[in-house]
């Protein structure tokens, strides 16, 4: 016997070929089905309790696009998980909750991949004077085979620049020091920073979870944001987050008076994002504000722990020849030579 769906399938290719469909009969010992009764565990709940299966969130598949999809994922709601657990367990007021979570985060998580990466960046640099004896040797067999066989100089150039990338991503693997290394902070620094801050908006939303939460968060902020709900009407927090992305963009940019057009490009595009987020933050919920700017502050500071010369000892980070006894003197003198004279 076929179910209706089915008839209504077979009706319809039927209808679009031209043929007649003509009735099915039916059988009334199954036509209609019968209805199924309920589990005996849910007959023994009460209305009350039955109503309290109900999901707290419904999010439609069909009018929802990838960033309410992003904001609905398993990754968000175990960062409001956290988050609303670590202010169970503590007691803090939610914007103390806020900073103390960032912290531990950015802490446990991020410090010890920016350690590997000062491991792998300081490996490579000391690989720079092997690399170039190897290359002047390797221009030297290049041209002596050239002129045996005849080359051309495209032919010479491919030749040099195929062996010298052998002979380089060798001394990777021999020091398991490949540069892509170096970047995994950014690829778990990232999803972190944009899970965290769809967990806060959610939460400041009052999308998830119970309303409990969101009364909470209206009244957990402190000085001229008391309400962590809405955005920062004064606009501190978004300025002091720009200043902040623009003092570490500064930082890096010192460490070499003499930047590539490379790294020129890419300088004046953090410093182009870094004033972007002003106005971003001004219209976030406050709590994703605090947030963001805590981060900031946060890899600030650890960004000028890994250029102590104790911290780097202490964690075997090996020796470069741009390391100094003293880069924070170092740090203020170059910065008053290039903005101050």
């Amino acid at each position: 016997m076929l179910r209706f769906t089915a008839v209504a399938r077979v009706c319809a290719r039927a209808s679009t070929s031209g043929t007649c469909c003509a009735p099915l009969p039916l059988d009334t010992n199954t036509w209609p089905l019968p209805q199924r009764r309920p589990h005996p565990f849910l007959q023994s709940l009460s209305p009350m309790a039955t109503a309290a299966l109900v999901p707290c969130r419904s999010v439609s598949t069909e009018t929802s696009g990838w960033y309410e999809s992003l904001a609905d994922s398993t990754a968000v709601h175990l960062m409001e998980q956290l988050l609303v657990s670590t202010q169970n367990a503590t007691g803090l007021p939610w914007w103390a909750n806020i900073i103390a979570t960032t912290v531990a985060l950015r802490t446990v998580i991020t410090l010890p991949l920016g350690v590997y990466q000062s491991i792998i960046i300081s490996k490579v640099e000391a690989l720079e004077p092997e690399i170039a004896e190897l290359a002047k040797r390797l221009r030297y067999e290049v041209s002596v085979k050239a002129k045996q066989r005849g080359w051309t100089e495209k032919t010479c150039r491919y030749q040099y620049m195929r062996n010298l990338k052998r002979i380089v991503s060798e001394l990777y693997v021999r020091d398991n020091c490949h540069p892509f290394k170096a970047s995994v902070i950014v690829w778990v620094q990232i999803p972190m920073w944009v899970c965290v801050s769809l967990a806060l908006r959610n939460l400041s939303l009052g999308t998830t979870h119970t309303p409990a939460v969101f009364q909470e968060l209206s009244a957990g902020g402190a000085l001229w944001f008391s309400d962590l709900t809405v955005p920062d009407s004064l606009w501190i927090l978004p300025i002091s987050l720009g200043l902040t992305n623009l003092l570490i963009t500064e930082i890096f940019a010192l460490r070499r008076l003499e930047l590539s057009k490379v790294q020129k490009v890419v300088t004046n595009v953090i410093r182009g994002v870094s004033v972007l987020m002003v106005p971003l933050a001004a219209t976030v919920p406050s709590s994703m504000a605090l947030y963001w700017l805590g981060s900031s502050v946060v890899g600030l500071g650890h960004n000028l722990l890994l250029r102590s010369p104790g911290f780097r000892r202490l964690l075997r980070i090996p020796a470069t020849r741009a390391d100094s006894d003293t880069p924070y003197r170092d740090l203020a003198t170059a910065a008053k030579h290039k903005y101050l004279q």
